[in-house]
């Protein structure tokens, strides 16, 4: 069996950049699941922060085995590279017909590097129900800088997204997406296994470039959100062209010439 990493194409990292987030359905085994739901209401023990990847987890262990998964671990080359930093892990638990929605927020302070970012890893062991209160999360608000619960006074918008789907889901995120766990109305207790990690090489270049020219990854590039503001969702697009000029290492690149109107410098005139 071929256990090689299976990398994201170029039209998976363009959705990436234009949404903050990515979902890979049903990719761990019924097995594994099985055996992460006792694991996780047990408790994961804590890695200290800023373990190398390959030190965090021993091979045998629960966590190193759903990370070793091809897509998985495909998936998380491609947006962070090798040998990323564990920044931290966390079980999220919520009791059937228990607890309150968390506000909407960011799980960073405002974060000013254009060049970087830390990737969330959200996985769920079994089915979320939209009764059970699976995370929601709105699309294409990574890039727009708050502080953490800043958005907390916001209840809805607008093509926000509430996670419903199928056991064994892993859900990669930005880490400045304003997200939020909803309430569990259901009878089931509902499970959510999280890892955050700090990429520790330059995020350029590091997927499956075969289809970098697919027209597809412009139209995803592209994608407008319910939500954004006639005029200042504009900023969202500013910031997705910057973002991937750094990934891709192109400096021209550009969405309808929004960085290129306000990156020309006049030149003194010469007679």
């Amino acid at each position: 069996m071929d256990n090689k990493p299976i990398l994201l194409n170029s039209v998976q990292m363009a959705r990436f950049v234009a949404r903050g987030s990515l979902r890979l359905d049903a990719v761990v085994p019924a097995d594994l699941n099985a055996e992460g739901l006792g694991i996780l209401a047990q408790g994961v023990p804590p890695v200290r922060y800023g373990t190398p990847l390959s030190q965090a987890y021993t091979p045998d262990s629960f966590t190193a085995r759903l990370l070793a998964i091809p897509q998985v671990e495909g998936a998380l080359r491609s947006l962070v590279g090798p040998e990323p930093l564990v920044d931290h892990h966390a079980v999220h638990i919520r009791e059937p017909r228990c607890g309150d929605a968390q506000p909407l927020h960011a799980d960073a302070i405002i974060d000013v590097r254009p060049d970087a970012f830390d990737v969330q890893l959200m996985y769920y062991p079994q089915a979320v129900t939209l009764e059970m209160g699976g995370t929601l999360s709105v699309p294409g608000s990574h890039l727009r800088r708050t502080n953490e619960t800043d958005t907390g006074r916001y209840q809805n918008l607008r093509g926000q997204d509430r996670l419903v789907c199928p056991a064994g889901t892993v859900v990669f995120l930005h880490h400045g997406i304003w997200h939020g766990g909803r309430r569990n109305d259901s009878d089931t207790t509902r499970y959510m296994f999280k890892i955050r990690f700090n990429p520790t090489v330059r995020q350029r270049l590091l997927w499956d470039t075969s289809d970098l020219n697919d027209p597809r990854v412009r139209s995803e590039l592209g994608i407008a959100f319910p939500w954004y503001e006639q005029a200042t969702g504009r900023l969202e697009f500013y910031n997705r062209a910057l973002l991937w000029r750094e990934l891709t290492g192109d400096p021209d690149f550009d969405l309808d010439h929004w960085v290129t109107r306000v990156s020309n410098r006049p030149q003194e005139a010469t007679s």
